[in-house]
């Protein structure tokens, strides 16, 4: 879907939810006049302090060649000598939509004005973006200090030296001091992070529709989900869900009484595993939007000071980390949504036939679910090691560590799509509970849900096979999110 809006790139203030909206909806980005005026002042200012002193990258090397000076006669290469050596990406390219928020996080970047590039490199971002023209870039290349292949891939294909994916625009002139100014950024990382983060909310919030309807089919005890429970230990994730769950599950302010004194840990328990999930998605949001608004480039060309500063804001240690936090909560999440699963093939908590099964004595009904949900979880759990474990020494030892944020990010991706699977099984078991039981849901959301979900997963009553089914539950997520 088209997104016809159009929004302002200033270097300050642009959202997640924004570069979301660039990757997947081609909303329009258009440059501040301000941010061009910024970014031309600090053109200028870069150019003059060049001309006076040492700057890095500019009239020196880059890495281990730091101390060495450019030959004034050749400066003029410098630049595109500078993109080519660096632009030796491989593995796969990077999708479209992926592309697309690169080219807007980068764009928002220099737009911040402490890069010292050209304007003229601003242009053609936006303009790239409006016509749909997009670089040909590839995944592999980055550690966390830096996405010098990717983003010397855009530049060359800016400046005509590499083809374009689709689109194209007229080849754009590299100034010396362009190269490591353009690519000194982590706008690549940074762009797959905002999608992966994007995603992972949104699953996180179809979590509470299934755990509510799973709770109905089980005949759950909502004290667990009292505002007077969760102000006593007031956790904003937890209060949160346990907020989400009486919107989705009360009618009123009558808590209606479960079937038990207690429920098993996957219902009573919910709050306080989802909510450190929520609150560690809020937090790489944070993050997040620091960074995409971040004047990050080493150095910085500071108008305000006349100065240029070298210093270490390549390192993405917050992003890393962050996502580290995020896949570690997740898998609690999904731990709970396996014991949710089991709890639904129980006759002594469902009240149902084991494994949900209809038919001839002996039919297995859902019992495969299990096993699809837990080898989606082993998966999850080998995806949530912590990547911030390692690092690497490189350029002569010069740079001695890496965050390895673009791993933690991927690592995320794959736990996302494995949790996708896991709450799928959830929701097929559910729904099912709730057609063979046939329980009243209440007048809220949740009852929209239902009919949601009974309008796309087809009811078979004998042993059939599920894998179609399991796709159908894991795209219908999406849609339940938004309820």
């Amino acid at each position: 879907m088209t997104d016809s809006s159009r929004i302002e790139i200033s270097g300050s203030g642009l959202r997640c939810a924004d570069v979301v909206r660039v990757a997947r909806r081609s909303a329009w980005t258009e440059l501040a006049p301000e941010a061009v005026t910024g970014a031309a002042a600090s053109y200028e200012l870069a150019v003059e302090l060049g001309a006076k002193r040492a700057v890095y990258g500019r009239t020196t090397g880059v890495g281990a060649n730091r101390h060495t000076v450019v030959d004034p006669e050749s400066a003029d290469h410098h630049g595109l000598r500078l993109l080519r050596s660096h632009a030796g990406g491989t593995g796969e390219p990077l999708a479209d939509e992926v592309v697309r928020a690169v080219m807007a996080v980068r764009l928002n970047q220099l737009a911040a004005g402490g890069s010292g590039v050209h304007p003229r490199l601003l242009r053609a971002l936006e303009t790239a973006l409006r016509v749909g023209a997009l670089p040909l870039v590839h995944s592999r290349g980055a550690i966390g200090t830096g996405d010098l292949t990717a983003l010397a891939e855009v530049a060359l294909t800016l400046a005509g030296e590499l083809p374009w994916a689709a689109g194209d625009l007229d080849p754009l002139p590299i100034s010396p001091g362009d190269a490591l100014a353009f690519i000194s950024s982590n706008a690549a990382t940074l762009a797959e992070a905002v999608l992966a983060w994007h995603d992972l909310r949104r699953l996180l919030s179809a979590s509470h529709v299934v755990t509510a309807l799973t709770f109905c089919a089980l005949g759950g005890s909502a004290e667990a989900y009292s505002a007077r429970v969760h102000a006593a230990r007031p956790h904003p994730g937890a209060v949160f869900c346990a907020a989400e769950l009486r919107r989705l599950l009360l009618e009123g302010d009558e808590v209606v009484e479960g079937r038990r004194l207690q429920d098993p840990f996957g219902l009573r328990a919910f709050p306080q595993v989802q909510g450190p999930a929520l609150d560690a998605a809020a937090s790489v949001e944070r993050v997040l939007d620091i960074d995409i608004n971040a004047a990050a480039e080493n150095p910085l060309i500071d108008v305000e000071t006349q100065q240029a500063y070298h210093h270490g804001q390549f390192s993405t240690a917050h992003v890393a980390l962050a996502f580290d936090h995020l896949r570690a909560a997740l898998h609690h999440v999904a731990e709970l949504s396996t014991a949710r699963l089991g709890d639904l093939v129980e006759p002594d908590l469902s009240g149902l036939p084991p494994f949900l099964a209809q038919g001839p004595a002996g039919s297995s009904g859902i019992m495969i679910l299990e096993y699809v949900a837990h080898d989606a979880l082993g998966t999850l759990r080998h995806a949530s090691s912590p990547v911030t474990l390692g690092t690497a020494v490189i350029s002569r030892g010069l740079e001695d560590h890496a965050s390895f944020s673009t791993h933690a990010v991927r690592s995320t991706v794959a736990a996302t799509a494995a949790y996708r699977t896991v709450l799928a099984c959830e929701l097929l078991a559910a729904v099912r509970a709730l057609r063979l039981s046939g329980v009243a849901l209440p007048d809220t959301p949740l009852r929209e849900a239902f009919r949601l979900a009974e309008g796309t997963l087809p009811y078979l009553a004998e042993d059939h096979p599920l894998s179609a089914e399991i796709s159908l539950a894991e795209r219908l997520l999406d849609r339940l999110a938004v309820l």
